[in-house]
């Protein structure tokens, strides 16, 4: 996992600026694994962002898969940074990541008010996510 984080935090340093940083998110959002259209209800969207954002979890020996969509294009290469990252992981992995990456790449303090809730929301439910899967393992 930390490799992944390494490799994102050095996609992001080859960018001087942060409009080629956000041309660069919409680009990761083109690479959202996409979520499956029977799980585009209200059941999976992600309460407090601005957009629509739906996020599906399957778990499959012993990992944490993610697949996820939005209406908006920037918000998909926000979910995309998280699920590149988490999706493929035990639940502790997950619960235990404390996503510092995101500040290393600068994302939280270049985003709105409200963009950076929508991420926060995000966080909260794939946390939230994994916290239930590993409940189930030990029941």
């Amino acid at each position: 996992m930390k490799e992944m984080e390494q490799e994102l935090i050095s996609e992001f340093e080859l960018f001087d600026d942060w409009m080629d940083k956000y041309n660069y998110i919409i680009e990761l959002g083109k690479e959202l694994p996409m979520i499956e259209e029977q799980y585009k209800t209200a059941e999976h969207l992600i309460d407090g962002c601005q957009s629509q954002v739906w996020l599906h979890a399957d778990y499959r020996d012993g990992k944490v898969i993610f697949t996820a969509d939005s209406d908006a294009i920037i918000t998909k290469g926000i979910v995309n940074l998280l699920i590149r990252v988490l999706s493929g992981r035990t639940p502790q992995e997950i619960i235990d990541n404390d996503l510092s990456y995101l500040d290393a790449i600068g994302l939280k303090e270049h985003l709105s008010p409200t963009r950076s809730n929508g991420l926060a929301s995000m966080i909260k439910q794939v946390k939230l996510y994994a916290v239930a899967f590993k409940a189930t393992q030990q029941a």
